[in-house]
């Protein structure tokens, strides 16, 4: 009887066998293939959680304007904004009819949330560019742009790293590459999940001082530990720029002419479709609209929007301010929107974080949150921050667990290409995991050490990034791989633990002074670089070299066989 239930159930073992064995060679080559791109892609999204701090830290011009600018809001009186709102929308009206009455469209602010600051008017010029006037609130008349009190520095700020991670700085080709390596990601999580037989006992699990082992418990730790995490961030990465990836649906419905990508994003951002109707029509007083609309929608006016002025089909729509509290409560960005007719006709009406455009819309607005960490305040920030770097653990450790497996086992997969094949991945385990940190930290210090005058600034700042990583991959290939890591590992530390001092030397501005001013954005980039750096001067003390690994070389190829066993490895 025994010998009959073993015998049904022996080729339900060897299926689930195979299965995990086939998920394992999947998740370990394509892991190995994509891993050095997708941790690039990781590290630079996690660093583009802090886009604005970042930014803020490498404009040190800026920080006195910024504060005078943060101190006239908090001085602002709230409740004011009634009479004096509606003054400054018809100024704001007088300008554009007089200077820009042809356009399409006229978007009007007429102050900050607390019925004060500056009054601005935007629309689009000729060329289809978002241009913007400053307006005196007293009177109407355009005001000069502020002259900077000595030099600008230029650069790109917090934004490289979020263009790296989208883009690869290299446009369209770039966007599809990234997506490709999404794919690959979701199908390196799943297949390591199913291969893995013991996932989340082995998440408990460290062995220290074990070789091939030790990485191996690494790497299920972080990776179990942010498994939700990466399959979120994988997947709405996907999602929220399908229709650049998969355009059948809106080449369908939009035609495949030069204008349907305008015509579809119109009808994304135009709950109210309209045309003009050739008929004249002034343009009303716009304080009752933005009244009602306050009311209608529980926000303060943030603009007040108008397409197609002077024309009696024109829509005017009212936006409002979105705060903190309201922002981390909520999944979508969206403010509250108020649409009218020129008669004063409600027409639409979205609730803040509302899908009042359309459940599409509002699906790709929530996806796009979700990635991009909009919700939830800095808390949530910080906690996509962590766990983006568990993330960039996981694939960095996949990608040194491959070498140590088969270093150990003496295996020899690539045929008589094996050596090389070999020295050729270990050259780039080191460049990308830590030539790649060594590149994003001199990003910041050349943000202090370029002269101010230099012309192209901001793009020397981005190529002595790429500079700094390509350094770092001639090293990786010309030193001994144990000592490659040691030394870029130092070099890391070095330069994360001096930059504050950097900061010092070239701006006078220290961690004591961004203390006492409250400047927490400045405090925390130099504070996470300074413990980055502790982190790497640690790895670097613990580099063992190359000399220890033969006499453990037969333990080693039994650790290995186990691991290449199915569920042996995720």
């Amino acid at each position: 009887m025994n010998d009959a239930l073993s015998a049904a159930n022996a080729p339900k073992q060897a299926s689930g066998a195979g299965l995990r064995q086939s998920m394992a060679w999947l998740h370990t080559w394509c892991g190995l293939w994509f891993s050095w791109l997708l941790y690039a892609v990781f590290l630079t999204g996690t660093l583009a959680v802090f886009e604005d701090p970042i930014s803020h830290w490498m404009t040190p011009e800026h920080h006195a304007e910024e504060a005078a600018l943060e101190a006239a809001s908090a001085a602002a009186v709230t409740g004011t904004a009634g009479a004096d709102r509606g003054q400054r929308l018809a100024r704001a009206v007088a300008y554009m009819a007089q200077h820009h009455a042809t356009q399409d469209m006229w978007e009007i602010w007429p102050a900050d949330a607390n019925g004060g600051g500056e009054l601005r008017a935007y629309w689009f010029d000729a060329e289809r560019r978002y241009v913007m006037a400053r307006l005196d609130p007293a009177t109407g008349a355009p005001l000069p742009d502020a002259a900077p009190a000595g030099p600008v520095r230029g650069t790109h700020g917090g934004h490289h790293f979020v263009d790296f991670h989208y883009t690869l700085h290299a446009g369209t080709a770039g966007l599809w590459i990234v997506a490709i390596a999404a794919m690959a990601a979701l199908v390196a999580l799943v297949s390591g999940v199913i291969s893995h037989r013991r996932i989340f006992r082995d998440f408990f699990t460290f062995r220290p001082h074990r070789g091939a082992r030790s990485w191996l418990d690494a790497h299920n730790a972080v990776a179990v530990l942010s498994l939700p995490f990466q399959l979120m961030i994988a997947y709405t990465g996907i999602v929220f720029t399908a229709t650049l990836f998969l355009p059948a649906g809106v080449m369908t419905h939009y035609g495949t002419d030069a204008g349907a990508r305008v015509r579809h994003a119109a009808a994304l951002s135009s709950p109210v479709p309209h045309a003009r109707t050739g008929r004249a029509m002034a343009v009303p007083d716009l304080e009752p609209f933005a009244a009602r609309a306050g009311q209608l929608m529980g926000q303060p006016v943030r603009a007040v929007v108008i397409d197609h002025p002077g024309d009696a089909g024109m829509r005017i729509g009212v936006y409002g301010w979105n705060d903190a509290p309201g922002l981390e409560r909520r999944m979508s960005a969206t403010s509250g929107m108020v649409a009218f007719s020129p008669e004063g006709e409600v027409l639409h009406v979205r609730q803040p974080g509302g899908a009042g455009d359309g459940a599409a819309s509002f699906t790709s607005q929530v996806m796009g949150n979700l990635h991009m960490a909009g919700f939830g305040g800095v808390s949530m920030k910080w906690l996509y921050f962590l766990c983006g770097l568990a993330g960039t653990a996981m694939m960095g450790t996949g990608a040194v667990l491959f070498m140590v497996k088969r270093r150990a086992a003496r295996t020899d997969g690539f045929g008589a290409w094996t050596p090389r094949m070999h020295r050729v991945i270990e050259a780039l385990n080191v460049a990308a995991i830590a030539g790649l940190p060594i590149a994003c930290v001199a990003y910041l210090w050349a943000n202090r050490l370029l002269p101010l005058s230099i012309g192209q600034r901001a793009d020397w700042e981005q190529g002595m990034f790429f500079a700094g990583w390509a350094l770092a991959l001639l090293h990786a290939f010309v030193r001994p791989p144990s000592r490659a890591w040691r030394d870029q590992l130092a070099t890391l530390a070095a330069l994360c633990l001096l930059l504050p001092l950097a900061n010092a030397l070239t701006t006078g501005d220290h961690l004591l002074a961004e203390l006492a001013r409250g400047d927490l954005e400045s405090v925390g980039v130099e504070a996470t670089c300074m413990v980055l750096g502790l982190l790497a001067g640690i790895a670097a003390l613990r580099v063992r070299p190359r000399a220890a690994v033969p006499a453990r070389a037969a333990s080693g190829r039994r650790a290995a066989a186990t691991l290449d066993s199915p569920g042996g490895a995720s």
